[in-house]
């Protein structure tokens, strides 16, 4: 392990910009082993906005150029639109930068393969950012299921459900364009489902991979005004129309999934479930037992034991359970911040060693497939083996 500090590249400063910000800055408070890391250079387009994120965040300087940065910094983050995952993360991977990446991978199969490529030719670690990973009881649940706790898995559901785009009012942002972000709710939720999911039950005995599926995208809302920054008031005087774009991307979307041996299930994003406002849930039945979680309830999960009538709430806060040895009492519980220091953690050490970060870019591949595979689904009206 390198002794020297981790000079950080970071592209992009704005919602994911400031909770990898905030992880750095908090990892030598309370992970003392941590590789020590210095925020060196904040990249994006504006100049001013930059500069204010900058000084927000702790970082030494910008720029507005990400070719300059990638091969002069230790690690690079790739925190900008999906459409511009690809270019700068394999730029820096070929410079012998490790990357860490945002979900998902890519907008399009295509550029994750060129992703993935990129990252089994370089001899660096490359990360993405499948945060939910992290979470104490995810981690638990997890265990439980490798060590067979749960017997043979036949059940498996997924859902993500908010509700910040059920107002047709609200303005069109690059999330609601295809070229951009690749898919709406699908991508940018159902990717987060589909690899927790794969993370809980890929390696357990009787579930194995995702084999084959069926999916459904809906688009509720068709179009949508511009930002007030952008958009203009049409009609001439006195009119209220503004001007409006087209959402090229799914509102919801709904799937079946068959595994590999035998287990199936269900999984379902929407940006248009009134009244949730982060409901990332997964639930997994087997022959001897079953498990619940919401993140809404992050410290919590819901397991049923071999011979129990019920389930049980388990408090996943004990010095003894994964990270928690870090922070708090039990009973002290961790937050949504604390996911992303967990996982900083995980890839700086990689880093700093030179060793391998899981999950890397042939698991947000493997998301980009099933992805598409959604897609096809929608658009053939069938089955699709992935």
């Amino acid at each position: 392990m390198t002794d020297e500090p981790l000079d950080v590249g970071m592209l992009g400063y704005r919602f994911m910009g400031q909770a990898h910000s905030n992880a750095l800055a908090r990892l030598p408070m309370f992970f003392p082993d941590a590789p020590e890391t210095n925020r060196d250079v904040l990249v994006g387009r504006d100049e001013e906005a930059l500069a204010d994120a900058a000084d927000q965040y702790g970082f030494d300087r910008i720029s507005t150029d990400w070719e300059a940065v990638v091969g002069e910094v230790d690690v690079f983050y790739n925190l900008g639109p999906n459409h511009v995952h690809a270019d700068p993360s394999i730029a820096a991977l070929e410079a012998g930068t490790p990357v860490f990446c945002e979900k998902p991978l890519a907008h399009t199969t295509e550029d994750a393969e060129r992703m993935a490529r990129a990252a089994a030719d370089a001899d660096v670690p490359a990360g993405i950012a499948f945060n939910y990973r992290f979470i104490p009881a995810i981690q638990y649940a997890r265990n439980l299921i490798a060590d067979g706790e749960l017997g043979e898995i036949y059940h498996v559901r997924g859902r993500y459900l908010q509700d910040w785009l059920v107002d047709p009012t609200a303005p069109w942002s690059w999330r609601n364009s295809a070229e951009m972000a690749g898919s709406g709710a699908l991508g940018d939720l159902g990717a987060h489902t589909i690899d927790l999911v794969r993370f809980l039950v890929g390696d357990a005995d009787g579930a194995g991979d995702i084999e084959r599926l069926s999916g459904q995208l809906q688009t509720f809302t068709e179009e949508r005004p511009l930002p007030g920054d952008e958009g203009e008031t049409l009609g001439g005087e006195g009119g209220d129309a503004t001007e409006t774009r087209e959402v090229t991307v799914d509102d919801a979307y709904t799937a079946q999934i068959a595994f590999e041996d035998g287990a199936i299930g269900t999984l379902e994003a929407t940006r248009n479930a009134t009244g949730r406002k982060n409901d990332h849930a997964v639930e997994v039945e087997g022959s001897k037992g079953s498990l619940k979680f919401s993140l809404e309830r992050l410290n919590e999960l819901e397991y049923l034991r071999e011979g129990s009538r019920g389930y049980e709430t388990v408090l996943v806060t004990d010095p003894d359970d994964p990270y928690i040895d870090h922070w708090w009492p039990p009973g002290h519980i961790v937050g949504w911040e604390h996911t992303f220091v967990h996982e900083n953690y995980e890839f700086l050490s990689a880093a700093a060693e030179g060793g391998q970060h899981s999950p890397d870019f042939a698991d947000g591949r493997r998301v980009q497939e099933l992805l598409d595979a959604v897609e096809t689904s929608d658009e053939r009206g069938e089955w699709v083996e992935v």
